[in-house]
């Protein structure tokens, strides 16, 4: 089998699917508060297009899938395609990205056509803060879905922070304490130059070595390896161009792939996990691609460089060799890092919900 290997030695085995652009949440830094204007039904990839991607992208090596949106969970019919993909062979690793509104009402179907991973996009515990970040009142309902993942044995929950100077650093430390008593594992994500808060994104960053010393206040961190990680959880019952990230020797192998650093306390049922794409870049460890919902191959989230499959796809020529060498040909154009501090970057990225999460 043919592998995916970019001209920097990364080996790419995972693939992010945004099924929609499509949002029930406005929160302040990935979409306007009056929306964007959404690609028309046809202008997106159907759930049969991208079935054929991922049989493409396995059969070169992508063992790691994950489902994102927009908010995934608002595209009909999404738990047949979600069934669909976790009976493919060859996908190791299967989850979805979501806000958690909806998920009191799929979490029971989704655990039981095969999902057992799942990340929860919460970035405040305060109601009134929340209505503020996401123009929305939703607080209880996302909670709700949290507790209902936990109940149905959804391993491991994920909690995606994304932290704003002034905004919801002053949470660091409610969030942190929610993994003493609960099976969470907390994502304290650096804010990054996507959206429409962009222009004075570097007001709002703050970095994950003060945000880890917050979480310090508690108690001691003790740092967990990645196949402590994995064990613990199992004791647990582009027309275009895509971040980068960091490995040992050039390969993206399970063990050095991680671009987070994760702890926890101790004793504590759950961990704190950081990704730092700003302050610790983790470029030379990047093994992704994007799918956006609009059938374009993105190579990097900070590079706005990418592959349309959508026209491929659906033309006459199509066929799933010619698809293999575009996939192949895509990962060689995979830029070495991210330029998210660039001018040209700012100018001409989209948002988060029209890239996928």
């Amino acid at each position: 089998m043919k592998e995916l290997i970019d001209q920097y030695g990364r080996k790419i085995n995972y693939l992010r699917i945004s099924v929609t652009d499509r949002c029930n949440l406005r929160c302040i830094y990935c979409m306007p508060e009056t929306g964007i204007i959404s690609k028309k039904f046809e202008e997106i990839l159907t759930y049969e297009e991208i079935l054929k991607i991922v049989q493409v992208g396995v059969s070169l090596g992508i063992n790691k899938i994950r489902i994102t949106g927009g908010e995934p969970l608002v595209r009909k019919n999404i738990v047949y395609l979600i069934g669909a993909l976790s009976k493919i062979k060859g996908i190791d690793d299967f989850s979805l990205t979501t806000n958690g509104v909806l998920l009191t009402e799929y979490a029971k179907d989704l655990k039981k056509i095969g999902l057992k991973r799942i990340n929860i996009s919460l970035d405040t515990l305060n109601r009134e803060k929340y209505k503020f970040i996401t123009r929305t009142d939703n607080l209880n309902k996302v909670l709700e879905g949290i507790n209902k993942s936990l109940k149905l044995g959804l391993k491991p929950v994920k909690i995606n922070v994304v932290v704003m100077k002034d905004i919801n650093n002053d949470e660091i430390i409610e969030f942190a304490k929610l993994t003493l008593k609960e099976p969470l594992h907390i994502r304290f994500i650096e804010f990054m130059p996507i959206g429409p808060m962009i222009q004075d994104w570097r007001d709002k960053f703050i970095s994950n070595n003060k945000v880890k010393d917050y979480c310090q206040n508690l108690g001691k961190l003790e740092e967990i390896y990645p196949g402590h990680i994995i064990e613990l959880n199992k004791n647990k019952n582009w027309n275009s161009y895509v971040i980068n990230c960091t490995q040992t020797d050039n390969r993206c192998n399970n063990a050095n792939t991680s671009i987070s650093s994760s702890y926890r306390f101790k004793n504590a049922k759950g961990t704190i996990s950081f990704i730092s794409p700003v302050s610790k870049p983790f470029c030379s460890k990047c093994c992704r691609l994007r799918l956006s919902s609009d059938g374009k191959l993105r190579l990097c989230l900070g590079s706005p460089k990418e592959i349309n499959l959508i026209s491929l796809i659906r033309s006459n020529q199509f066929s799933f060799d010619c698809l293999k060498q575009v996939f192949v040909f895509a990962v060689t154009l995979k830029p070495k890092k991210h330029c998210f501090n660039s001018e040209f970057y700012i100018s001409n990225q989209k948002t988060m919900c029209q890239i996928g999460g």
